[in-house]
């Protein structure tokens, strides 16, 4: 059995929430949570992965930025939403990603939507679990 960690902030860190997943591959692959509501099919081959990579991070992300404006006492007219891209690419024998965000947030000031979106970055755990490891673009619309 091979066991990997990595330990990270985690010392007297709390748990929130945990994912539980199972994925199976081929034909008829799927990924279901243990609780239910993510079902997905997943037959091979499609890029699967980066789309539900794309979600989580989305949805993630979106959650930064509604925190970053509680944080700054903005109001916002209404919920943000995000656009992801995950590219996945390979270069010679390797493999690895790309991403890129359009954001928009509306109702609020554009200088003041640059920021809570720069801030959420360094909120959202996605966004600092790839942050220096892949090219990210974030586009504010």
């Amino acid at each position: 059995m091979f066991i990997r960690k990595e330990f990270a902030m985690t010392a007297n860190a709390k748990v929130l929430v945990t994912g539980k997943t199972h994925v199976t591959a081929g034909p008829n692959g799927a990924a279901r949570s243990r609780d239910g509501f993510l079902d997905v099919k997943l037959p091979q081959p499609h890029p699967a992965a980066e789309n539900l990579f794309a979600a989580a991070w989305s949805a993630c992300y979106i959650g930064a930025i509604q925190l970053a404006a509680g944080q700054r006492k903005v109001k916002l007219a209404s919920e943000p939403e995000v656009d992801a891209e995950i590219d996945l690419n390979q270069a010679g024998s390797a493999f690895f990603l790309s991403a890129r965000l359009t954001v928009h947030v509306p109702g609020v000031e554009r200088e003041v939507a640059q920021q809570l979106i720069e801030a959420a970055h360094g909120i959202c755990p996605y966004s600092k679990a790839v942050h220096g490891n892949i090219d990210v673009t974030t586009t504010l619309v």
